[in-house]
């Protein structure tokens, strides 16, 4: 995508001493005060009477801050300048996030007879996207489409990765496209000259203006339309030649499974060997093979079941999460993303919000249902854990007590919480079974409800909740021709929202009829 014209850009004309009027759509990190500082220091030192405000959003990723900026050649009468923008008034907004772009565009600020919208193309999903239980993402291709017909002019780039690229932040490359655009009259000299006027970071911010520039000018491709995917990496495995061997005859046995599950399978394969071990993996081989066994041409009960049984038998458990949290590759990632340099010290703190059920999940199956049938128990277990606790795991105390605890793969599978998550993926791919022979496509989708449960703790048992009623509803239809499709609309209704307010009328309408 390139710069994107629906009209010749308006000139400003000094003399006619026109208010130039520009906006900032931010949020917390994102740098919008220093870009907002650099377009005031560019303005002014270019003869140019300027003021600049800021209303901050409720909270980060909740609402983002506006930053606005009004300038006027300079003149006998100085102007009288607007503290917030106005639907229809705008002259350039610039959006340091996709979504920020379509706020704007719906509040007014962008408009095809005055706007240049300047965008970063890159995501940084609101609550409100993350809340949702299912896919909760909306649309940067919409986004863009709206753009290019409400802007008068429209750049797009991903200035955030630009940014990163050249070890930097998104606000020098959005500076970068802002004289890109040649929105302002100014040069790119002046520009420059702005950014080293502030002092601070000068050299990272010019190698960051210059991309941003070139970026703005060469445009980028369109994101990936949802549901495009991208081919999994293989790497060769490493490690002790015994342990080498067992995984390649797994992924033997994979091969032997129909064509259409083979890719999915092996990434399920993956998964739940990292899970627990490759002797795990002969398990989970094992029942996709007595799936693909009763399964017929598409095999799409495979290819599902591939994907939701290496899910339910890689489930979250306080084990897991201690691994995940203890891993060097969690840290580096970590490091990555707050741009931690050589020389700096980096302290992470973990919250840990452990349920009594997690506790009693740990505990030897038979001992740990005698605790659990005990609310007396379960009661103390309660009062003694679930507290909130935070543990620093840059410090060696609360790490080895993480390190430990995801060191405790062997004593899994022993557990109560693994003899409930058996029993409940036994249950279920029974259930599915059932529809099997008078409604493939009913049995599809029960396979496909294993959706619902995903997460820990509480996020889990919400999950499991949705996920029974699901199935309760699903029996109240079968039988029905259009039993799959019920099937499929109570899963996409327990997927909108996180009380389960749309799965209760989807059950409702179900009920009616039954």
């Amino acid at each position: 995508m390139t710069i994107h014209e629906v009209l010749e850009p308006r000139p400003v004309d000094p003399a006619l001493g026109g208010i130039i009027k520009l906006a900032v759509l931010a949020v917390g990190g994102q740098g919008g005060g220093v870009l907002t500082g650099w377009i005031e220091a560019l303005a002014r030192a270019n003869g140019y009477a300027c003021q600049a405000t800021s209303v901050a959003g409720v909270a980060q990723r909740t609402g983002a801050t506006v930053y606005y900026i009004e300038m006027s050649p300079q003149c006998d009468k100085m102007p009288i300048f607007s503290l917030m923008p106005a639907a229809g008034d705008v002259d350039i907004m610039i959006a340091a996030e996709m979504m920020e772009a379509g706020r704007a565009i719906i509040r007014g600020f962008v408009t095809p007879d005055r706007t240049t919208l300047i965008a970063s193309t890159h995501r940084a999903l609101a609550v409100s996207e993350k809340m949702v239980p299912g896919d909760g993402i909306a649309s940067s291709a919409e986004v863009i489409a709206a753009a290019e017909v409400a802007a008068r002019r429209f750049i797009a780039a991903d200035f955030d990765a630009v940014a990163v690229g050249v070890g930097s932040v998104i606000s020098a490359t959005l500076f970068g496209a802002l004289a890109a655009s040649e929105a302002l009259p100014f040069s790119r000299a002046a520009y420059e000259q702005a950014i080293r006027a502030g002092g601070k970071g000068v050299e990272p911010s010019l190698r960051a203006f210059a991309a941003g520039y070139e970026a703005a000018l060469a445009g980028v491709a369109p994101p990936q339309a949802k549901g495009a995917t991208v081919p999994p990496q293989v790497h060769a495995p490493r490690g002790p030649q015994r342990l080498v061997q067992d995984w390649q005859g797994l992924c033997a046995r994979v091969a032997n499974l129909p064509a259409p599950a083979v890719d999915m399978a092996l990434a399920g394969l993956r998964k739940v060997v990292e899970f627990q071990d490759t002797a795990y993996g002969q398990l989970y081989i094992e029942r996709l093979e007595a799936m693909a066994a009763r399964d017929r041409s598409p095999f799409d009960l495979t290819r599902e079941a591939a994907k939701y049984i290496a899910n339910a038998m890689a489930y979250d458990d306080v084990i897991r999460v201690a691994d995940l949290k203890t891993r060097g590759s969690r840290f580096a990632r970590i490091r990555g993303e707050m741009g931690v340099k050589a020389g700096n010290v980096m302290q992470v703190t973990e919250f840990m919000h452990p349920r009594a059920e997690e506790i009693a999940g740990m505990l030897p199956a038979r001992l740990g249902a005698r605790v659990e049938a005990s609310p007396k128990w379960m009661a103390r277990l309660d009062r003694w854990f679930n507290k909130g606790r935070r543990l620093r795991t840059d410090g060696l105390v609360a790490y080895v007590v993480l390190y430990a605890l995801g060191g405790m793969k062997p004593w899994r599978l022993r557990s109560l919480r693994h003899q409930h998550e058996v029993a409940h993926l036994e249950a279920w791919l029974t259930r599915a079974l059932g529809h099997l022979d008078r409604d493939y496509a009913l049995a599809v989708e029960v396979i496909r409800c294993r959706r619902l449960i995903k997460g820990y703790s509480d996020t889990h048992a919400r999950g499991l909740s949705k996920f029974d009623r699901v199935l309760a509803g699903i029996e109240l239809v079968a039988g029905r021709e259009d039993a799959a499709d019920w099937a499929r609309r109570l899963r996409e209704a327990a997927l909108m929202d996180e009380e389960g307010k749309a799965l209760d009328g989807a059950l409702a309408t179900i009920r009616s009829f039954a």
